[in-house]
């Protein structure tokens, strides 16, 4: 009864344009200061977010930091049902993908976001992002496929 049933969170593909060969070089400044993270490349979902209320899909523009968040973190796509929130007690299958000139982000099967890639995007760093839950991580992998051959 004390859980928090919300923000099942992550970004992939993340990179830092002003380090790209050190992504941690500001990791010290970010010191996970949610605004801070517009200053990367990336693609985010916040899964059952505000407070279990949505969960959306974003691309992250980090050549706009310091305006409005429409212009450096654009929705891409939104859910509000309560099929696309989380439900407590129940086990999620995640599945991040990077292949063929598209991502994708599925849940239990389900793909519910795809983007294109453009040239030299999907390359970079995954993260979790939790906020004040449990979450309990079995399972995970990262596995590479060749475009080709997946």
């Amino acid at each position: 009864k004390h859980d928090r049933l919300a923000d099942l969170n992550c970004f992939w593909a993340a990179v830092d344009p002003s380090h790209p060969d050190d992504f941690f070089a500001r990791s010290r400044w970010r010191g996970g200061v949610f605004t801070r993270y517009n200053s990367l490349r990336l693609f985010y979902v916040g899964y059952g977010g505000n407070g279990n209320t949505t969960t959306r899909f974003r691309k992250y523009h980090p050549e706009y930091y310091g305006k409005e968040d429409g212009e450096v973190k654009p929705l891409l796509k939104e859910y509000v049902d309560a099929p696309h929130l989380l439900e407590a007690n129940h086990w999620y299958g995640i599945c991040i993908r990077v292949a063929n000139g598209v991502t994708t982000y599925g849940v239990d099967g389900r793909e519910l976001f795809s983007h294109p890639l453009a040239e030299g995007e999907g390359d970079g760093y995954f993260a979790l992002r939790l906020w004040q839950n449990h979450v309990r991580v079995t399972g995970f992998t990262v596995q590479s496929f060749d475009d080709k051959n997946e």
